[in-house]
């Protein structure tokens, strides 16, 4: 691999405070998965479309119905309302 990567600096980005220890592994991990990238970016994608989902999705539309509401006074079954709302006891 060219590029060293620097871990500190990511580390410090990400707030985190690692070991030494840590830093050994973690420099590894992501050299793997650089590694691993750098060999997908091998492969032939010449007549492959760019996709954003691996099944095909859609949009099912529906027209709008408007229908009349029901008028039902939902304060009548409360226990207090004022002004079209409901009351409830203060907490504070």
């Amino acid at each position: 691999m060219s590029d060293k990567i620097d871990i500190n600096k990511i580390a410090k980005l990400s707030r985190l405070k690692l070991t030494e220890t840590e830093s050994t592994k973690i420099v590894l991990y992501l050299e793997q998965v650089i590694e691993y990238i750098d060999k997908l970016n091998e492969l032939d994608t010449t007549n492959i479309e760019p996709t954003s989902h691996i099944l095909p999705v859609q949009n099912v539309f529906r027209e709008d119905i408007v229908l009349d509401s029901a008028d039902i006074n939902y304060l009548a079954a409360s226990p207090s309302s004022n002004k079209g709302h409901y009351e409830v006891p203060k907490i504070i």
